[in-house]
């Protein structure tokens, strides 16, 4: 009876987590996809006319925008995030691993405002100075969030690497290979579906970061041209006018949720399916 109860319990729980994410996924495209299909998805995805006061709800620039700072997140986290469990896991004292490890975790326990309070105070003017224009860009965004998401990255692919056998590495030097031959060509293949694991999910978190991105990212409702040009992401459309909107102005930033939650979802059935693809082999 007691196994009975507790086995009930557990499924009411786990119930309950699919029945709220089921209520928030059917509340969003409720609202967002008839003004989708009243605008037309053409004008609404292909447009880059965003005037809600005029009818007209174009988010291309606002895609290209998240699509540039994710991808200049990328470009700078991850050689940095591999680069630094590769030290952690092969080349750093055991004392300075043990330090490090919980440091880095416990920077993504810090709230993003604190980051992007950082960034406006510090990047921005440095940005000025050596790049010239506003300071407030893609390249800013990018390098704010590239500090938040580093520890998710670093944390993950240093779990991928411990979890490859130490006989890989011992046969690899047995046969006459320097340690970082070793490492380049034996561990990380064997380690890359958890490293990109682990890059899939750190790209989702960027995309749905909300708060940093809107301090440092310019907000401007146009489409980029170089990474010194302010950009709009969707997070931050969102999060800017969603107080004051109503009516079809509001349905177009719920249907630009839409965007998001699909985007989200599909990344994180990627990283699944890429980390059991690993687990598998």
């Amino acid at each position: 009876m007691k196994e009975r109860l507790i086995k009930g319990g557990l499924s009411i729980i786990a119930l309950t987590s699919l029945g709220s994410l089921f209520l928030i996924a059917f509340f969003i495209f409720k609202e967002g996809i008839p003004i989708i299909l009243r605008v037309g998805p053409d004008k609404f995805f292909f447009s880059t006319n965003w005037r809600p006061f005029e009818k007209e709800f174009g988010i291309l620039s606002m895609i290209v925008g998240s699509l540039s700072v994710t991808c200049g997140t990328l470009i700078l986290s991850v050689p940095l995030g591999v680069g630094c469990a590769i030290f952690l896991a092969f080349f750093a004292p055991t004392l300075m691993r043990q330090l490090l490890k919980p440091v880095l975790e416990l920077l993504f326990a810090i709230p993003s405002v604190v980051y992007g309070f950082m960034g406006v105070v510090i990047l921005i003017p440095l940005i000025q100075t050596y790049f010239g224009g506003p300071g407030y860009s893609i390249l800013a965004c990018s390098i704010v969030l590239t500090i938040m998401i580093l520890p998710v990255i670093v944390s993950l692919s240093l779990d991928a690497i411990q979890a490859v056998p130490r006989s890989y590495l011992e046969g690899a030097l047995a046969l006459g290979a320097t340690k970082w031959q070793a490492i380049w060509r034996v561990i990380l293949p064997a380690a890359r579906s958890g490293i990109n694991a682990g890059v899939i999910l750190a790209m989702a978190g960027t995309i749905g970061e909300t708060m940093a991105v809107i301090m440092v990212a310019g907000n401007s409702v146009k489409m980029p041209h170089s990474i010194l040009d302010a950009v709009r992401p969707l997070t931050a459309n969102i999060a800017l006018e969603m107080g004051y909107a109503t009516g079809e102005h509001q349905e177009a930033l719920f249907a630009t949720g839409v965007v998001l939650f699909i985007v989200i979802m599909i990344l994180n059935v990627i990283a699944r399916f890429v980390a059991k693809s690993g687990v598998s082999k």
